[in-house]
């Protein structure tokens, strides 16, 4: 089942375009990870799908219904750092949180044991690492018990440390069965938390799926020979590559991970009178494929 499905979202902002026809949907028990560059309309579809914005055009559902403020009381947010109170402690900005959320006072010491803070929730909100005001914030949206979880960019800003911890923190949520949709302009982290992406830029949708699938590495095998056409002849009648292309003076066949065998390409090509002066096996990474799909 989806838990969110967006048709045809376009933003304008006066004239400047924000989003354009986006559409995605977002399956229960994903970690839904929106991904682009700076400026690509990340966080303002997410600030509509809150209902903090209106779109232009477009609509979208929560499990299959418009959104309601019956809705959105099930989703835990987190687009902002929270106004905590520096001079309380992390329980007693907890209690508030709750107060201002209508929930009640009984889930504070389970979300504090959730986020890693249990043994500080008697210390001031001052004291704590940039890391530990993040696990608070990530706290306050888990009040309530939300099956939902929105988080904008949830470890900018943060040292190495606190980045593992946030991480670490997101997938064991995900592992309890709720579903996150968080923003990052982070490969690293999509790659690392996420089971499913949407890839933005400029406003505009570039592909949307599984992470597997949709920032899938490849084996590239560079290949040349002294009659370059005919090699290339020959390679087609080579079985199991995905997509062959000439690059400069090589011609580039490109594998599954881990598909790639040099013997049987060589063995092909010399029974084919071909003799190999160039067979070299690349690797195309993550970072290579994302570089190319924002076309940075």
């Amino acid at each position: 089942m989806d838990v969110l499905t967006l048709n045809g979202i376009t933003k304008y902002y006066g004239k400047i375009r924000a989003l354009n026809n986006v559409s995605f949907s977002v399956p229960e028990g994903s970690v839904f990870g929106i991904l682009g560059p700076n400026g690509s309309g990340k966080t303002t579809m997410l600030g509509i799908i809150m209902d903090i914005l209106r779109p232009t055009s477009g609509t979208f559902t929560f499990y299959g219904a418009p959104s309601s403020a019956a809705i959105r009381r099930q989703i835990g947010t987190l687009l902002e750092t929270p106004n905590f109170y520096h001079y309380l402690s992390g329980e007693r900005n907890l209690r508030i949180a709750a107060e201002i959320k209508g929930k009640g006072h009984n889930q504070i010491e389970h979300v504090l044991h959730k986020v890693n803070l249990y043994q500080r929730k008697d210390s001031k909100f001052s004291t704590y690492s940039l890391g530990m005001k993040q696990r608070l914030a990530i706290a306050s949206c888990l009040l309530g018990d939300p099956k939902v979880l929105v988080f904008d960019e949830p470890t900018n800003g943060l040292d190495p440390v606190g980045i593992a911890e946030i991480r670490e923190l997101i997938k064991n949520l995900a592992k309890e069965g709720k579903t996150i949709i968080m923003a990052s302009h982070l490969l690293d982290e999509v790659e690392k938390v996420c089971t499913h992406v949407g890839i933005l830029k400029m406003g505009n949708l570039l592909a949307a799926g599984k992470v597997d699938e949709v920032l899938v590495n490849e084996d590239i095998v560079e290949v040349g020979a002294s009659n370059i056409q005919l090699l290339e002849q020959v390679l087609y009648s080579l079985n199991g590559y995905t997509t062959i292309k000439k690059h400069n003076e090589y011609i580039q066949l490109f594998f599954p991970v881990g598909a790639a065998n040099l013997e049987k390409i060589n063995a092909h090509c010399f029974n084919n009178s071909v003799v190999l002066s160039h067979l070299r096996l690349k690797k195309k990474s993550l970072e290579t494929k994302f570089l190319e799909l924002t076309n940075q």
